[in-house]
């Protein structure tokens, strides 16, 4: 019998029309939480609304357009303080005395700054650029571009520049772990960055043996757990990622349970089946801008300086020293995940409360690497919640290189944002490992859909470049004069390095 303590009210109800229904029992088939199920007694579809996650399956595939799930009517006398998710997660805690998980990224109404950074547009003494009649190009290369034109004696041009990244589109699928997604979305993720000349990242769990073919459009990542990390995994991909931070969870680890850890997730991650897989918060050989120097050049060494080297780090407080000493590091390139930056599990306390907004953090990078003359060092990628093209023209603008894009991949991948990745039950066959779910997802239907996604980003890019009277991203990089801020303190505009719309 449930304890009336533990009794929360669910937040969502699906609401069936019975006029419309044909009882085909799609809905029960579709949906991976049990919310629906058949009662042949009565011969009805009964719902518990307690299991709905809301992630939209059963309305998506229901043919008659008879299912639609709404928010609970039920609520709590209203308090300006104690809100209806703050009271619920204090009477889950009482209930189990766990700590709170949540996934996805910050779903909190702190402020999104791509919202209040507007464009500018190029008007009679700028013409602007017809991208349809004048080339424009958004092709990247990532990594250090050296201080200056060398020559040998005989006034050839020296070229020994370290090795760089050459992306057609400035955008890259951000690193999401087999096992965190699944079969399926790995094999879209990796086909639509060969089709579109940029690339996917592994994430910490290791690349499976069937996608190593698609190895000059991976970035292999290094985390500190050193999961399915060899000598053969390194030199297979085109770059190295050392994850010291996550925008979603800077500061702490991670925790594959044992239970998850079978079959060829076990063998991808080195992982005895059956044995946790636990990423610590800190390498446990890097304390010091030294120690990570160090790796650095262990990994330069492990394949033979052929490869760049990217250094992942959360968007904190002192991101722009940090940064400056990673600058120093030899590592070709840094990506900055800021504190909206998704993730398939993580405590919620930590996702909703630490870090800061990656266009603050980008903008005091950059502005840092410039005042020390060490800009032209190493490439900037900027990630956490990149939505839109507007958001990639914005990002370069205010200093990086080239986006991460996460979540914008998985919901063109169908993804709803239901945010409980954390439960293995994805009905869209994206963030689970059960077979029958994962089936769901088409890897070529999924790279079809990445590939048009970026396609018309691409395309709205060069858009927008020619409207600003820019034909390449290399004029737009760092190229604050294109941006006006609006509704922002000047303390705000003054750390973007932008100016108040009107001036």
């Amino acid at each position: 019998m449930m304890n009336a303590l533990d009794f929360i009210y669910p937040e969502y109800e699906v609401v069936r029309d019975a006029a419309k229904c044909v009882s085909c029992r799609v809905c029960e088939r579709e949906c991976a939480n049990g919310a629906t199920v058949f009662d042949a007694k009565s011969g009805l579809l009964l719902t518990d609304d307690s299991k709905c996650v809301n992630c939209q399956r059963c309305v998506a595939m229901c043919p008659v357009m008879a299912i639609k799930v709404i928010k609970s009517g039920n609520g709590f006398r209203a308090n300006g303080n104690w809100s209806r998710s703050t009271i619920c997660e204090v009477y889950r805690q009482a209930s189990t005395g766990g700590v709170l998980l949540s996934s996805m990224g910050n779903p909190h109404k702190y402020p999104v700054y791509w919202d209040r950074i507007l464009i500018n547009a190029s008007q009679v003494t700028n013409p602007p650029i017809d991208p349809l009649r004048e080339p424009m190009e958004t092709r990247v290369f990532l990594g250090g571009r050296g201080s200056g034109v060398e020559r040998d004696k005989n006034g050839r041009l020296k070229c020994s520049l370290p090795p760089h990244l050459d992306l057609s589109i400035p955008m890259l699928f951000s690193a999401m772990s087999y096992w965190s997604i699944s079969y399926n979305a790995h094999e879209a993720l990796a086909g639509a960055a060969e089709e579109l000349g940029t690339f996917y990242n592994t994430g910490e769990g290791g690349l499976h043996e069937n996608f190593y073919r698609y190895g000059k459009n991976t970035i292999v990542q290094v985390a500190s757990g050193r999961f399915g990390v060899h000598g053969e995994y390194l030199n297979a991909g085109a770059a190295i990622e050392i994850k010291m931070g996550q925008g979603a969870k800077p500061g702490i680890g991670g925790h594959l349970p044992g239970s998850k850890m079978a079959g060829d997730i076990a063998r991808t991650r080195m992982v005895p089946e059956g044995s946790s897989a636990i990423s610590p918060a800190p390498h446990h050989d890097i304390y010091s801008i030294e120690d990570l120097r160090q790796l650095v050049y262990s990994l330069k060494e492990a394949t033979g300086y052929k490869k760049p080297v990217i250094i992942k780090v959360a968007a904190v407080h002192n991101i722009a020293a940090i940064a400056s000493g990673i600058a120093r590091t030899g590592a070709d390139v840094i990506a900055i995940d800021g504190f909206r930056g998704g993730t398939g599990a993580a405590p919620t306390r930590i996702r909703d409360n630490a870090g800061i907004p990656i266009e603050l953090a980008l903008a005091a990078v950059d502005g840092q690497l410039r005042r020390e003359g060490i800009r032209g060092n190493i490439s900037i990628i900027a990630g956490g919640s990149i939505r839109s093209s507007a958001d990639v023209i914005k990002a370069i603008a205010l200093g990086a290189d080239a986006v991460y894009v996460a979540t914008a991949a998985m919901l063109a991948l169908g993804c709803h944002l239901c945010r409980s990745c954390q439960l293995g039950l994805c009905s869209w066959g994206i963030a689970t490992q059960r077979p029958d779910l994962v089936k769901r997802l088409s890897a070529e239907e999924g790279r079809r859909r990445l590939v048009n996604l970026f396609s018309a980003w691409n395309r709205e890019i060069k858009e927008m470049m020619g409207a600003m009277g820019i034909n390449s991203i290399e004029a737009l990089r760092g190229n604050r004069l294109m941006l006006r801020g609006v509704g922002m303190s000047s303390k705000e505009l003054e750390i973007l390095g932008i100016r108040h719309a009107g001036e």
